[in-house]
């Protein structure tokens, strides 16, 4: 059908979806001022959690407070909405301690529609984005200059930030049922790809899946684990104290697949649309549906199910670890023979979901497009899973659209800066060949990117851009001055062995000291804590818990510490070398071919971030920076 194209008013910036990357970009871009539309295909997409009942987890946790260091929405909003909450690996070291927190899925839509439609400067229409529009540059780039919807509505914007999520031609599917829909059988968008693929980009075909959902009154419980979450909580957000959200939590339970779930998988394995054949996008290696794990590690006899709460106002309970595509028959089946799910009754079948996303190398590290200016891509859109890391990239593209209307300079958080640098370095440098999903191993400074000092690495950033207020700046700058004066005042209080201090460290069973040592070598010490130096630390201030968690850490990690720092130093050096954006790497001598082929089509800004492609070695990067005439030098 033809339909008249018509023009509506003007924006700044048009937002595509209003997912968890959506609603971070549009409040970044609305809250610096820039009359900002975002478009979802059904306003009961905010902030969906079409998933996992859950914001944080492993590495995950890192990213939900770096974005809130920024100035991001997610910490708040979790801390608003949680029905349990837990500090993982505690039985770590710092470095990969991570909170998660169990949200109550209607409230946490609810929450964030609620922020987002009393935020200045913040549209929100519901309609499908169908085309993306644009004009030709001299240089043969494009520059986008708006969007256009189904009902033939143009409107205008200098900047367009593509936050699509799973919804472009989505399918879902589960054994021989394929619906032409998005997630939780809402519209999908059905005519954007051929928009993007036909200004130059390269778009890829992604998997993910969702286990089912029970009704929890079918549950026996008793036959199950309880999980109890943390007393005291601690919060997402560092606006927050743990006695601010404070109250009481939900219960979750731990149960184990067995023998006879894993021989009813494999007697229909061929039913699952996984092996058949009938999907034909990508999966996520690093979270797997139930059929992988038993065909992938047939010596496991169980594995484990987590049986989560989807909110307080439902019965609807969701089965972590047991993500499926298999027939509902099957499934039934599956489900009854874990213990505690023997009569359990299904509200939601189990799905995988295929759908088309963007070749995220395409992009810069600003998350703009090296092909279309103005045009953005954060989230799924871009390859990644999972909410968190889409809220990431969500915050940092809509920073930085804002930032480039504005006539100022871009940011990028680098590797050393944040896991928000990891992620989005992997996704524009490395070619994924699956949906990425963020760990602590991705990242070469974990020691120095705790979850525990986001504030500290990135608040600067988010007070410069303009996100992070005066009087949060304030609290945060008093707090990293207490910090430092106490860590300077531990190393220079002298202890002297003085018969009470010996009879004391006696008490607590460790060793004596023989000579004047200072409080920061006694609690270097591995059995020795902050608070248990009390008694020799008469003069001590009064300080809050997150800074003494920080002067401890600090002093007991120290030689680790600075040894990241000066790898770190390293690392700028090669970050620091620019690349021309004009080099035409087949006409370097000396370099191999693949490193040629590999360069001129990925085109890195800088040479720490050409080290890093795959299929350029060491070598390569030798004869490029021999090239430059730069050397090693910083």
């Amino acid at each position: 059908m033809n339909i008249p194209e018509f023009q509506c008013e003007s924006y700044d910036v048009a937002v595509i979806g209003a997912g968890h990357a959506g609603c971070e970009a549009a409040l970044a871009c609305a809250r610096l001022g820039c009359e900002t539309i975002v478009f979802m295909v059904s306003t009961d997409t905010i902030a969906l959690m079409p998933c996992n009942p859950n914001i944080g987890g492993t590495s995950k946790g890192h990213l939900v407070r770096e974005l809130d260091a920024l100035g991001g929405e997610m910490g708040r909003n979790i801390d608003r909405t949680y029905i349990q909450s837990k500090m993982l690996n505690r039985s770590k070291g710092p470095a990969v301690h991570s909170l998660r927190a169990q949200a109550d899925k209607q409230r946490y839509t609810a929450s964030m529609r609620k922020t987002m439609e009393n935020q200045d400067h913040l549209t929100l229409k519901q309609a499908e984005v169908t085309d993306l529009c644009w004009e030709d540059l001299p240089d043969g780039t494009k520059r986008v200059t708006g969007v256009k919807i189904a009902s033939g509505g143009i409107y205008p914007c200098k900047a367009v930030i593509l936050c699509s999520g799973v919804y472009l031609n989505a399918r879902c599917i589960y054994g021989e049922v394929s619906q032409y829909t998005g997630p939780n059988g809402l519209p999908r968008a059905t005519h954007l790809t051929d928009s993007l693929v036909a200004a130059g980009l390269q778009v890829q075909r992604f998997k993910t899946g969702t286990p089912a959902r029970i009704d929890g009154r079918t549950i026996n419980y008793e036959a199950m684990t309880p999980q109890y979450g943390d007393e005291p909580v601690v919060p997402f957000s560092f606006t927050n104290r743990s006695a601010d959200i404070a109250h009481e939590q939900a219960l979750c339970y731990l149960t184990y697949t067995n023998e006879t779930t894993h021989e009813i998988i494999r007697e229909n394995i061929s039913r699952s649309p996984l092996f058949s054949g009938d999907i034909k996008g990508t999966g996520p290696r690093y979270c797997p549906s139930i059929e992988d794990k038993v065909v992938k590690f047939p010596d496991k006899d169980r594995h484990q199910v987590f049986i989560e709460p989807e909110g307080e106002y439902t019965n609807e309970m969701y089965l972590a670890g047991l993500s499926s595509s298999l027939p509902e028959e099957v499934q039934i089946r599956m489900y009854r023979s874990i213990p505690g799910l023997e009569n359990a009754k299904i509200v939601r079948n189990a799905y995988a979901i295929e759908y088309d996303c963007l070749n995220a190398t395409q992009l810069k590290q600003t998350l703009e497009s090296k092909l279309i200016h103005g045009f953005y891509s954060a989230g799924q859109s871009n390859g990644s899973s999972g909410y968190e890391e889409a809220a990431a990239q969500g915050i940092i593209a809509g920073i930085n659209a804002a930032l480039k209307i504005q006539g100022r300079e871009p940011v990028v958080i680098d590797r050393s800066q944040g896991y928000i640098g990891v992620l989005i370095d992997d996704l524009v440098t490395k070619e994924t060949k699956e949906p990425y999903r963020m760990m602590t191993s991705r990242s070469e400074y974990r020691l120095l990117l705790r979850q525990d000092n986001a504030d500290l690495r990135l608040t600067d950033i988010g007070h410069d851009v303009g996100l992070i207020s005066e009087e949060r700046y304030a609290k945060f700058v008093k707090k990293r001055s207490a910090i430092e004066s106490e860590l300077t005042r531990l190393r220079e209080t002298i202890l002297g062995a003085k018969e009470s201090t010996c009879e004391y460290l006696r008490s607590i069973d460790t060793s004596i000291i023989h000579t004047g040592t200072s409080l920061a070598e006694l609690l270097r010490r591995p059995e020795m804590t902050y608070e248990m130096l009390a008694p020799l630390d008469p003069e001590r201030p009064e300080l809050d818990a997150a800074v003494i968690e920080q002067v401890e850490i600090e002093i007991k990690y120290e030689g680790y510490i600075e040894r990241q720092k000066m790898q770190v130093e390293h690392f700028k050096k090669l970050e620091r070398k620019r690349l021309p954006e004009d080099i035409d790497y087949t006409a370097i001598p000396s370099l191999r071919l693949e490193a040629r082929q590999k360069l001129q089509a990925l085109r890195p800004e800088n040479v720490g971030q050409a080290s890093r492609i795959s299929g350029v070695s060491p070598a390569d990067i030798s004869v490029l920076l021999v090239w430059l005439g730069s050397g090693l030098k910083g």
